[in-house]
């Protein structure tokens, strides 16, 4: 088989320092590396975010764009990247987000390359946008799920939605979740926890029901909750950091981007609690599950097609507060044990990687 030119575009770059995409094109670079495949990658990584600009990672080449990757400035990130691998005469691209999709109409005529887009979690319906915003992004996905050859969705429940809404087919390809527990484990000196707390990371926003969950847990003053995300990157965010830092049994952490560390943490944790609502099938939740604790997750169809309905669910903070009170350790115990049964099948990012090259060699 001759060897395809692949490139990724839509990520911050590689190696993936954090996002869900950034360690997606990370495994499937090793995946490629060892062999597995026949691809020449390359990467298309923010140059704002690797002042080094290595040439290399194992394998793949990579390319830089003097923009951000994220934001506003997603949008020509992914344009200038789109046209910098038909360029470069890319056989296949994946597009990893919609934010360039405007110009894949015209990338269409240009060029004969194969184009793969995972199109995300539905962006357009995340809380965060508005106006013209949401209104440009619902116009970026129908455009990405028309003009790409092949459509991926992270999640049943997304694949669903595209074929009712577009009448197309998609590929179910989700993420890998094992590298969170092939690390060493790092201590984490900088903190004291409680014996038995509860565990959740996640970006403070609105749609990961944040306040819902910590409003839970100030109720329930004998069990403790570690809970890390990004406070002080919005009001919304600083607002709740401030209401709930002084409460003893919640435990408000910054973000913690090593992967070690994270393993301490979510190895020692009595459950796992996942608020979001939104997004597909959040790599935060998968990595959980390879701990195999109990997770209680937020009620939304994306959460239940990723746990295969064996989860406990809540919709509302009293709900939460309820199965926390009731649930006890023997439902506890199965839930961990279905959770990392799950994860051993469907998340490890060998099965995930095998996957994307059998659509992208296709």
């Amino acid at each position: 088989m001759q060897s395809k030119r692949i490139s990724i575009i839509g990520t911050v770059g590689v190696p993936a320092n954090y996002g869900g995409f950034e360690t997606l094109a990370e495994n499937l670079i090793r995946y490629n590396h060892t062999g597995s495949s026949l691809g020449a990658m390359t990467v298309y990584c923010s140059s704002k975010c690797y002042p080094e600009k290595k040439v290399s990672f194992l394998s793949a080449r990579l390319k830089y764009i003097s923009l951000n990757a994220n934001g506003v400035q997603s949008i020509p990130y992914d344009i200038v990247s789109l046209f910098s691998s038909i360029l470069h005469r890319s056989d296949v691209i994946l597009v990893l987000g919609v934010s360039g999709a405007i110009v894949l109409p015209l990338i269409r005529l240009l060029s004969s390359a194969r184009i793969i887009t995972n199109i995300d979690g539905i962006e357009w319906r995340r809380k965060k946008w508005q106006g013209f915003a949401k209104l440009f992004l619902r116009f970026s996905e129908k455009l990405a799920v028309h003009f790409s050859h092949e459509v991926v969705a992270d999640n049943s429940a997304i694949a669903e939605y595209v074929r009712q809404t577009y009448g197309i087919e998609t590929h179910v390809i989700a993420y890998g979740g094992d590298h969170a527990v092939v690390v060493d484990a790092v201590l984490v000196k900088e903190y004291i926890f409680p014996e038995r707390y509860a565990f959740t990371v996640c970006r403070i926003e609105p749609e990961n029901n944040v306040q819902m969950v910590l409003e839970a847990f100030s109720k329930l003053k004998s069990h403790a909750l570690v809970m890390v995300g990004n406070w002080k990157n919005s009001e919304y965010g600083r607002v709740l950091h401030s209401q709930y830092s002084s409460y003893g049994n919640l435990y408000l952490l910054d973000p913690i981007y090593d992967l070690g560390k994270l393993k301490t943490l979510r190895s020692h944790a009595s459950l796992y609690v996942h608020g979001h609502s939104a997004g597909g099938t959040n790599p935060s939740l998968v990595e959980a599950m390879h701990f195999g604790k109990p997770v209680l997750a937020f009620d939304c169809d994306f959460n239940r097609s990723t746990t295969e309905n064996k989860a406990l669910f809540f919709s509302t903070g009293k709900e939460l507060a309820r199965l926390i009170e009731i649930t006890h350790e023997p439902l506890l115990e199965r839930v961990g044990r279905d959770m990392l049964e799950i994860a051993n099948r469907r998340y490890t990012w060998h099965t995930v990687a095998r996957q994307y090259f059998s659509v992208l060699n296709g």
